[in-house]
This record gives C-alpha cells, structure tokens and sequence, in this order.
C-alpha cells in the first residue's frame, strides 16, 4: 500500500521517473478515448502533460513538431491518390473490374469468391484504400455470392480481408506515411508491396477454392462465359488497369516519382470517368474534392499530432527504456521484426491502424537501423500489421465499415474471420523468414 501511494505522490509531484511518466500518459489517454473524444485529442493533451507536468518544456514545441511532421514533399501524394480513388469509386471501374475477372474464373469451383478476392486486390491498386474497397467491392459481389449459396458469415469475412490486400498494393496510403515517417524511399515500398500482395491473394483464392469444395452441393456455379463476352469483358476493363500500370510502370521505370505518379493519376481518373465513360459531371468532382480535403485534413493532423507525440517519448527516451528488457540490440533480425510485428499487429487491433503507426514507427525506426534491417521490410511488414489489424475484433474499422454497409450485427460480421486472420498471421511469418517475397522485385527495380 505504501508503494502505490508513494508512486501516486511521485504523479502529482511530475517526478521523472520513465514508469511514472509512462502511466500517467497512457491513463490520461485511456481515459479520453473511453470520452469518446477523437484519437488526436489523448495525443495532444498526453504529450501536454509530458512537457508541462513532468519536463517543464515549452509547449510551442508542439506546433513546431506538428508543422515538422506534414511537411515532407511525399505527403503531397496523400491527397491525390485519395482524389483520384474518390473520383474511381463514384465511377464505373469497380463495375468493370470485377467483370473481367468474373468473365475468366466466375464459372469454376469457387469463381464467385475467387472473383471477389482477385476483384479487391485490383481495386485495392486503384484506390489504395481498404475502405473504400470493402464499399465498392462489397456492395456488388455480396448479393451475387448470397445467391450462389454461400454463407453471409464467410462472405463478409472474406470481402473484410480481401479488401486488406489495399494496404499492402499500390498506391497504399500506409506504405507513404510509413516512408515519410521512417525516411524511407515512397517508391521503394510501393514496389514491395506488390510481391506479398500476390502471395496474400493467392491463399485466399486457395481457402475460396477449398471452402467452396467443402461445401459441395450447396454451392451453384455461374454458367460459363463465350469468348465474345471475355473479349467484351477486357475492353471494358482496359482503362481501369491503365490506372495501377501508370503508378507502379512509372515508378518501376523511374519516369515518374510516387508524387508525380499520384498527380498523373488525378487527371487519369477525371479523363476515364468524365470524359469517357461520362459517368461523373462537374459537380461529382467537387463532391469528391470536398471529400479528399475532410479525410486529408484528419490524416495530416493525426500525422503532425503523432510527430509531437513521438517527439516527447523519445526526448525522453521512454520507448529505450522499457524495450530494453527485451534486449533488441543483441537480438536476431528474425526476433526484432517478430516483436515489430507484435507491437503493431496488438497495437492496431484496439486503434485506428493509422494512429498505431505514427506513434509506434519513431520508436522502432532507431533499433532497425542498428540493427541492419532494410527498412523497406519493414515498412512492408508494418503495413502488413496494419492490414490484419484491420479486420481483426474487436476495433478493426473495416468490420465497422461492413457494420454499416451490410446492416449486419457486429457478432455475425466477425464470425467467419478466424481463417484469413490464420491466413495473414501465416503472410507474416513467411515474410520474417523468406524476406525475398517482399524484396525481390524491389531489388530488381532499384538494384537490378
């Protein structure tokens, strides 16, 4: 009893003690987001009580440290790719993706959720989102799947974790806040990514294809296209691939940077869904501008808030001092980007994947370094945390978004995840021991 009161009092005196301050930080935050006040409020008013309370610094350092953190030239490419994914998803390519891929594979064992799988990974490289993709993708197949026989708990699940792959394929909004925040090449990670996005695909259509032989009798199978109909399928999906092939064919050939790809990307999309398919006008532009500026502004303030944040904790060396247990500097790389993984993947199961990562990535930035882990690797497996924390109960915001689209309850959306979260745990061990899945067509883009 004499010790908690003694730690208390050492509270209200702001002794420096890395436990003390520690605690105190973390229950002022706690307290806060049980407020229910947004995530930049408990990042804010923690760091205030770090430096008023306990260090005595001048809180101006705030605002400088704010204005330090969005003001990286990559984050121009936020936006963009946000614009150009709005102005996609109020168009005609989600529509013209998932017809091609249902013309090829719709008609075998397990076409329909293959098509839905395969569907997500090529919207994923259109809008860079997992949201929007759970929206679009969503929307379209989940009544073509419930008719075919499956069952609503596996068809939820699967476009939840499916839509997860957009993290990991370009253009990933992740993989950009990652390389502003760890100094590390845009472009690099971009092309990264591409490798166990292809991988994560492939298992699921694998589990897709097992689970639908499972099911046997259940399951009706859509009849088979002609050839006229795979040929119609194809031009009308020719300029929706354009998309991901000016991004990563630009990067991958050095002719554009990821800004100036993002930038490209704008005036592509408006061209396609305006002036070609005239499916959007003058105003859905705006509408969609509008958008782009209220989800940049959240994202660029939670990014100059966490930049505060991570300041303060390593102004005071706190993340040094209790990771020093876990003796990360003698520790093998397969260890460190074990532990990387962990911290992200609990991290962002409890909190927004974004806010995980801007808090959590200054701290490892340092031990990867000492350690000799390419960074690219890391950020990729980071990304990677971020996509399974994504669809993982019990704060995952994809299940809310398929809450809110589906109009289903909260148990029956997460019923059927256990597999693919099984799935993605299994992409990220491969990743720690075959490192190659991620680095090989980075290696033979920018060292080849």
């Amino acid at each position: 009893m004499s010790s908690l009161m003694g730690f208390l009092s050492d509270i209200i005196a702001g002794e420096l003690d890395i436990y003390v301050i520690t605690f105190t930080i973390v229950l002022a935050m706690i307290v806060l987001l049980f407020m229910s006040f947004p995530m930049i409020v408990p990042l804010v008013v923690g760091t205030l009580i770090g430096l008023v309370h306990f260090s005595g610094v001048d809180t101006g350092v705030i605002i400088q440290q704010m204005v330090t953190g969005i003001s990286p030239s990559a984050l121009i490419a936020v936006p963009m790719f946000i614009l150009a994914a709005d102005i996609m998803t109020r168009g005609h390519t989600a529509h013209n993706l998932l017809g091609l891929i249902q013309a090829f594979v719709g008609h075998m064992r397990g076409g329909l959720p293959i098509t839905a799988c395969i569907s997500c990974t090529l919207f994923g490289s259109v809008s860079g989102s997992t949201q929007a993709t759970v929206v679009s993708v969503g929307q379209i197949m989940r009544p073509k799947l419930l008719q075919a026989g499956y069952k609503d708990s596996f068809v939820m699940a699967l476009i939840i974790n499916a839509s997860d792959i957009a993290f990991l394929i370009p253009p990933s909004i992740g993989l950009i806040l990652y390389g502003t925040l760890a100094n590390t090449s845009v472009g690099e990670l971009f092309i990264a990514g591409i490798g166990p996005g292809l991988v994560l695909t492939f298992l699921f259509s694998a589990y897709c294809y097992v689970y639908s032989v499972y099911q046997g009798d259940l399951i009706t199978l859509v009849p088979k296209t002609s050839f006229t109909e795979k040929l119609h399928s194809i031009k009308k999906a020719l300029l929706p691939l354009g998309f991901p092939a000016l991004i990563v064919g630009g990067i991958y050939s050095g002719a554009v940077t990821p800004t100036e790809a993002a930038s490209f990307s704008v005036l592509y999309a408006i061209i396609v869904e305006c002036l070609i398919y005239r499916e959007l006008g003058y105003k859905d532009i705006v509408d969609a501008a509008l958008s782009t500026g209220l989800i940049t502004a959240v994202v660029f303030i939670l990014v100059g808030t966490g930049q505060a944040f991570s300041w303060y904790i390593s102004f005071e060396q706190i993340p040094q001092e209790l990771l020093a247990p876990l003796d990360l500097e003698a520790a093998s790389k397969e260890y460190i980007l074990f532990i990387i993984a962990l911290s992200f993947f609990v991290g962002c199961m409890f909190v927004d994947s974004l806010v995980v990562l801007v808090i959590l990535t200054p701290i490892f930035v340092p031990i990867v370094a000492t350690a000799g882990l390419d960074p690219v690797l890391v950020g990729v497996m980071i990304t990677l945390q971020m996509a399974i924390g994504s669809a993982t109960p019990p704060f995952g915001c994809d299940i809310f978004t398929a809450i809110a689209i589906f109009q289903r309850p909260y148990m029956e959306v997460i019923r059927g995840t256990l597999p693919f979260i099984l799935i993605l745990g299994g992409m990220s061990a491969l990743l720690i021991f075959v490192p190659e899945i991620s680095l090989f067509l980075r290696d033979l883009a920018f060292n080849g």
